[in-house]
């Protein structure tokens, strides 16, 4: 089953083409990374998925239309972390975690205990609430993108898009991130994220791989076909080694 699919023929901004002949399924109850050099168009892609860029082409979210689907109902069902967000620096970090609690009650509302039990429970798990009464723009960048999880973790939505989650996240916070996706994905949710990071990529249960604008490959992290298609896009000096039951990419 598929948690979303698209053919896109292009995304062109300034009179570029940044990405052309997507065909694109991301699997149900999967987490999905998306790899590829900088400027291969991953985070265009995942923005045009999204909703939140205009492209040529169909995009069908649970077997819906992406445009068919209500701006409430859309949004309760599929979350949104992106790059350096901004516009909410003055809000205490509670605040802006609450914010993704938004589409599940109505406008004006005030929060629910509901709400509140969500909110405190996805702080919690990004080991963010210690400093909910802290104003977003004086967190160091770690913790600033701890809060950021924990907003789109609080949506409980089924499918969760993420353009580059572990900016500014040292070694054991990216762990732990790989725990809370991992997690979610156990208990039936779907996960995409853009990473740079590829010893984690290739701990995901499905890879893309990007290259000039266009997906070059889709496979599972452990098959030996996606291993030599990184190796061709990354360079023969990458080297795809199995280390305790995990597989990592080296420089050699």
């Amino acid at each position: 089953m598929s948690a979303l699919q698209a053919h896109i023929k292009r995304v062109r901004i300034d009179g570029c083409d940044l990405i052309s002949d997507i065909a694109l399924h991301i699997p149900q109850d999967r987490w999905t990374a998306i790899v590829g050099p900088n400027g291969a168009g991953k985070s265009t892609l995942l923005r045009a998925i999204a909703g939140l860029q205009r492209c040529e082409g169909t995009v069908q979210l649970a077997g819906k239309p992406l445009a068919e689907w209500p701006s409430r109902a859309r949004a309760r069902h599929l979350a949104w972390m992106g790059q350096q967000e901004t516009g909410t620096d003055d809000l205490m970090a509670l605040d802006v975690v609450m914010l993704g609690r938004l589409p599940h009650r109505p406008w004006l509302a005030p929060p629910t205990a509901a709400d509140q039990a969500a909110v405190q429970a996805a702080m919690q798990s990004t080991q963010s609430w210690a400093w909910r009464e802290r104003r977003l723009g004086s967190l160091s960048g770690g913790e600033r993108q701890r809060v950021l999880l924990a907003r789109v973790l609080a949506v409980d939505a089924p499918l969760t898009l993420m353009d580059e989650p572990l900016a500014h996240l040292d070694p054991p916070h990216q762990a732990e991130w790989m725990a809370l996706v991992r997690a979610r994905v156990a208990a039936g949710h779907s996960v995409v994220s853009v990473l740079h990071e590829l010893h984690l990529a290739l701990q995901a249960d499905h890879l893309v791989l990007m290259a000039d604008g266009r997906i070059v490959h889709t496979g599972s992290p452990a098959d030996a076909a996606t291993h030599a298609a990184l190796k061709r896009v990354f360079g023969p000096s990458l080297h795809i080694a199995q280390i305790e039951g995990r597989w990592v990419a080296l420089p050699l």
